[in-house]
């Protein structure tokens, strides 16, 4: 009931060099359960933003009344990677000592917001649901700790998707739950959802 609402929000997006470089973003309206208006739209382009400083931008709605005011920073990426398999992270023994050192107890204090990290490996799926007529799907992984968000790439016409992917993110809070979500590829139109399973951290 606002025309003009205020989120506060904030939200972290790992930006790679091999993706896309637009920010798109989408308002939307909600009557109820069931029905949902798009109110405008607007895109943001990351590589043209001065890094290392927050931006402050308002962003006109296009073909739409409104705008969007929101504060973007553009910084390094640490502590989170996509690898394969083989070249898991924390394979090597050499690093695996350095981790312990850097979380032992004496250390415990000298950077309060390093808590930790997670390191994900996704395997593959099984007997997944077919989402078209030909009794097949198109699915991928998303795996979101928090406000951080990663995904695996999509193996088409597969119920038994196999990934073989190592996800690394850093622990922003302990009592923050892992979701793994399987989805669907279907084109322009919104992945279907095949299914879902929430990790709390604690229970790790």
């Amino acid at each position: 009931k606002s025309a003009n609402p205020q989120w506060r929000e904030q939200f972290d997006f790992h930006y790679f060099s091999d993706r896309k470089d637009m920010l798109d973003i989408e308002v939307w309206r909600k009557d109820n359960k069931k029905h949902e208006e798009l109110l405008g739209t607007c895109q943001v382009d990351i590589t043209a933003l001065p890094t290392k400083q927050t931006n402050c931008l308002e962003l006109p709605l296009e073909k739409h009344p409104g705008s969007l005011l929101m504060l973007i920073a553009v910084a390094p990426c640490t502590g989170v990677s996509i690898s394969d398999l083989c070249v898991c992270p924390l394979a090597d023994p050499s690093e695996r000592q350095q981790i312990s050192q850097r979380y032992c107890i004496k250390n415990s204090f000298r950077d309060i917001k390093d808590i930790g990290f997670l390191q994900v490996k996704v395997l593959k799926a099984v007997d997944l649901l077919a989402a078209d007529f030909a009794g097949k799907s198109d699915p991928f992984c998303v795996l979101e700790l928090g406000n951080d968000s990663l995904q695996t790439h999509t193996v088409y016409k597969n119920l038994n998707p196999e990934w073989n992917k190592v996800f690394t993110f850093p622990i922003k809070d302990i009592h923050d739950v892992l979701e793994v979500t399987v989805f669907d590829e279907d084109g322009d139109k919104p992945p279907d959802f095949l299914g879902k399973v929430a990790i709390p951290l604690l229970s790790v």
